[in-house]
Formats: C-alpha cells, sequence, structure tokens
C-alpha cells in the first residue's frame, strides 16, 4: 500500500469511528438493550477490513478530479461504501451458517451466545439469526445517512443506488446457485461478475469518477480495470475459502468446501474429474461434519483435477488485463494506486 494510500485508509478509519460513536450513542438512547446492537455494528465495521471499497472510489475520483480539489465530501462517500458492506457481511454469514468473521464469532453467533448466556424463551439461533438480520438491516440504513452528508451530484448519488442493488442482486443470484447445486462454470462467473466486479470495483470507482465529473472515455477505462480485476478478485476469495490458512482468513480450513459452496474451483474441478473423483466431490461438498482429512483429500482432487491451476491463470489473466486499461486513465497517482490495488486485490492472503 502506498503511502497517499494508506492516507485514504487512515481518513476512512477516521470518519467510521466518529460516525459509528455518533450513531452508537442515539441508538443506546432507545435504552441499554440497544447496547449489543451498538457494539456489534462496531466491532463489524472497525475491526479488520482492507477498506477496498473505499479505496476504489477515492482513486476513481483522482483519476479525474482537477488537482487540488478538496476531497473531504468523497471520503465520506467512500466511508459509507464500508457500512454498505458490513450490512452484507452480517446477512452472508446467516446465509451461509458461517460461525466465524475474522476469526471472531459472526455476528448471529454472538447474538445465539447472549441468548442462551441470559437463559431467554425461544431458540437461541432463531435470536442469533434475528439479531444479525436485523442489525445487517440498520447498517445499511446508517450507509444512507452517511452517504448523504458527502453531498455528492446526481450521477454519483445514481451509482451508489445501483450499487446497493447490485449486492443485493448478487447476493441472491449466489443463494440460487447454491441451491441449484449445479457444477456451472458459467454461473459461477456470473455470480463473480454481479456479486464482486460491479457491486466491489466497478461501482465504487464509477461512484468516485462520476464525483469528479469523468468523461465517458474515463469511466470506460475504469470499467475496462475493474470488470476483469473484480473476477480475478472474487476468485481468489474461492481459493482462500478451500485452500486459505485459518490463522490467516480467521475462518476454518475448507470453509466454502464445508458450506457446499459452488464456485468455478468446484465447477472446473468436476469438469475434469474421473468417476471416482466426482462422486468424492459430488458426496462430501457442503458436509458439515467433514474432517480434516476429507477436506485434504477434496483439496488434493481439486489440485490434480488441474482446477487450481486454471484458476491461478484466470487470476493472472484478470490482473493483467485490469493493468493494461490503466492506460486509459489520465491522472499519475490513481494509474499508481490501482495498480497497486491490482496486487491487494488478487495476491491477498484473507
Amino acid at each position: 500500500m502506498s503511502e497517499s494510500d494508506e492516507a485514504v485508509v487512515t481518513r476512512v478509519d477516521q470518519v467510521l469511528a466518529t460516525f459509528l460513536d455518533e450513531r452508537s450513542g442515539s441508538l443506546t438512547l432507545v435504552g441499554p438493550e440497544l447496547e449489543p446492537i451498538a457494539q456489534a455494528a462496531r466491532s463489524l465495521v472497525l475491526d479488520g477490513g482492507k477498506r477496498i471499497r473505499p479505496r476504489f472510489a477515492y482513486w476513481g475520483w483522482r483519476s479525474a478530479a482537477p488537482e487540488g480539489a478538496p476531497d473531504e465530501d468523497v471520503i465520506t462517500a467512500a466511508a459509507s461504501l464500508e457500512l454498505v458492506h458490513a450490512c452484507a457481511l452480517a446477512h452472508d454469514d446467516v446465509i451461509d451458517s458461517s460461525a466465524t468473521r475474522r476469526g471472531n464469532p459472526s455476528a448471529h453467533v454472538s447474538f445465539a451466545a447472549l441468548h442462551a448466556a441470559e437463559g431467554w424463551s425461544g431458540t437461541s439461533d432463531a435470536f442469533g439469526s434475528a439479531a444479525a438480520i436485523l442489525l445487517g438491516d440498520l447498517l445499511l440504513s446508517w450507509a444512507d445517512t452517511l452517504f448523504a452528508r458527502a453531498h455528492m451530484p446526481e450521477p454519483a448519488q445514481r451509482v451508489y443506488d445501483d450499487m446497493r442493488q447490485l449486492v443485493m442482486a448478487g447476493q441472491y443470484l449466489d443463494v440460487l446457485v447454491q441451491a441449484r447445486a449445479e457444477f456451472s462454470p458459467a454461473d459461477a462467473m456470473r455470480v463473480a461478475e454481479f456479486k464482486t466486479s460491479k457491486y466491489t470495483v466497478e461501482g465504487p470507482l464509477h461512484l468516485g469518477g462520476a464525483a469528479a465529473g469523468a468523461t465517458p472515455a474515463v469511466l470506460e477505462a475504469l470499467s475496462a480495470y475493474a470488470l476483469p480485476l473484480g473476477v480475478a478478485f472474487q476468485l481468489r476469495d474461492d481459493v482462500l475459502g478451500v485452500f486459505g490458512d485459518p490463522a490467516v482468513t480467521g475462518k476454518p480450513a475448507g470453509d466454502d468446501l464445508i458450506e457446499g459452496k459452488h464456485t468455478l474451483l468446484t465447477a472446473l474441478a468436476m469438469q475434469s474429474a474421473d468417476p471416482d473423483q466426482a462422486e468424492l466431490l459430488r458426496s462430501n461438498l457442503g458436509r458439515r461434519d467433514l474432517d480434516s482429512g476429507e477436506i485434504a483429500a477434496l483439496r488434493e482432487m481439486i489440485v490434480s483435477t488441474g482446477a487450481l491451476d486454471a484458476v491461478e491463470e484466470r487470476i493472472a489473466t484478470g490482473a493483467s488485463q485490469a493493468r493494461a486499461a490503466l492506460a486509459g486513465i489520465p491522472a499519475a497517482d490513481a494509474r499508481a494506486a490501482l495498480d497497486g490495488l491490482v496486487d491487494a486485490a488478487t495476491q491477498r492472503r484473507t
């Protein structure tokens, strides 16, 4: 991360911390029972995260902004994207029944534990899921509150509206793919495009570009950078979900295998599998009681079919395509920062 990019992260963190202090204070005025919700919101937003979406938004703005233009509003708007993302994380963990997030208990698990500790009526799991869903909804409403303070021009407001729709649409596509349980490369790539490329990379870049009044040519260059990089970002996430180090990812070993995620990795493995390998994958993907030996066997099968190498090749291709598109970005500092973000998106370990 360059010094200037690091400064963007620091400023975004400061905006988020101040805003969450304010919102938490007003929330707990309702009653002390709201303190766990306020604390969960602060934890989900402030305890970790790479601020990748705010960074894309800022450098999308710098791609077209006049030299010396004040950037306080774009930092505020960029920070609001972290609240949208935190909403998605809270909901995603419920959808996937994920027990951990960044090495800590997921929100729904923490609220279930609170229910159990207090001895309240009903089931702890139902309470935990309900509380985490409401937490996500609260974070989305707070995102709108913070974004409104940025006084963005109408084109940037339209991008923000589209982003909020896209994250939900992409999540639904992901849920649908898992429900169909088909090993389809096309379906996996469609999820990568809409759940990640357009929401995580293109949307923030266009928000920043629109705020700066970017020309159609600059917006086109940002898209040419964003779309292949976004797919590569999602594919790296898929690889980490199977092969990532739990000590680094904060997730259990082989978490995507346990959750039964149908990704490009598993789709390509199934395409090249022999009958025994295909049965191994089909009968074990999504088993919640997979042990370490069974996870190792599935990993070996994915490697031996060539699926891992094929996905790594696609990640490298996406990174190269993104870098080639940077020639269309006129601002040198934005080009340099966006070049660094290629590595942040594709060579990460978390």
